[in-house]
């Protein structure tokens, strides 16, 4: 019985966004609540919304790679929404090559750490970009990515033992690229909605393999981001997760507090130049900020000198 009123509740509250020409569900579709919260649709387009979980927010802000910004109201908010398309959103930075042309692989080696005072804990409004400058002319295309993760025992007193049981998750990443503009990541470079999964079964390192993305690094480089989502299931898809804690302020106000998600993600005080840039997607009107000492964005790791996330790269690099 409780089983049954559950589903019929959640099914109540869900709502799924589409395109409004194909009808194809907007996958990851982000929803700001604009008060510094928000949440983030599933592969389905669908997110579960209510005003017993939500009571303050009286409207949406949804926004996606390709469409136009929406605001609808809360009050009777539909079961279905429609987006549509923004066009020519990205067609000065699509780039494209011939695949038959003779290539070396390089590879840039990520920054790995199991130190657990050395890691960013992940919210949900949290997106971390790291930037690749381009050394030469040479035409470069990204294959894979290596996104540092730090894997937590279960038992803390073994940690530091190589061979102690981890604590599983199961976690998804939208994964985004950048040009570079004027030093801060701009427009994206590719016209698709990237996701990982990342588990404790991926060690110290989650590896994206890109090869079949047409993704090339820019004369002035490229900004690779990565952005939780939150949980998923045994199969991949996301889970519609408490994305905040509500803690009651001294004076009775309800504070929500962003969740952290698992893995930790190592950061490293080996890179020279402040590469890492860090936003808060649903606050502070979604800019950039380079993190670094002295910037708007507080961090403990900034005060051991821990300033950049250690990504790494493989690319082909075309000889002709």
């Amino acid at each position: 019985m409780l089983l049954s009123l559950l589903c019929a509740t959640f099914s109540f509250s869900q709502t799924k966004i589409t395109d409004a020409q194909s009808q194809y569900p907007v996958s990851y579709a982000t929803v700001s609540f604009n008060n510094g919260n928000g949440l983030f649709a599933n592969d389905e387009g669908e997110f579960i919304f209510t005003k017993k979980l939500y009571p303050d927010i009286d409207t949406l802000y949804i926004s996606a790679l390709g469409y136009q910004d929406l605001k609808i109201a809360t009050m009777n908010l539909p079961t279905a929404i429609q987006m549509q398309t923004e066009t020519n959103a990205l067609d000065e930075v699509l780039i494209t090559a011939k695949t038959d042309r003779k290539f070396k692989v390089e590879d840039i080696k990520p920054y790995l750490d199991d130190d657990y005072y050395h890691c960013w804990l992940p919210t949900v409004e949290s997106e971390i970009a790291v930037y690749f400058n381009n050394p030469d002319e040479a035409q470069k295309k990204i294959t894979k990515v290596y996104f540092p993760i730090t894997l937590e025992s279960k038992d803390w007193e073994r940690r530091k033992r190589s061979n102690a049981d981890k604590k599983p998750f199961s976690t998804l990443f939208k994964v985004k690229f950048y040009t570079n503009q004027n030093g801060y990541p701009g427009q994206e470079i590719i016209y698709k909605t990237l996701v990982v999964r990342a588990t404790e079964k991926d060690g110290d390192a989650v590896i994206f393999d890109v090869s079949d993305e047409a993704i090339f690094i820019p004369q002035t480089g490229i900004f690779v981001s990565l952005q939780v989502l939150g949980y998923t299931d045994a199969n991949g898809k996301l889970l519609s997760n408490k994305k905040y804690k509500e803690i009651k302020s001294r004076g009775g106000s309800v504070v929500k507090i962003p969740t952290n998600f698992r893995p930790l993600l190592p950061f490293t005080d080996k890179i020279s130049q402040n590469r890492t840039y860090i936003k808060r997607v649903f606050v502070n009107g979604n800019k950039w900020t380079r993190f670094e000492a002295g910037s708007d964005f507080q961090s403990t790791l900034l005060q051991s000198g821990l300033n950049n996330y250690g990504m790494g790269l493989t690319y082909n690099v075309y000889k002709d």
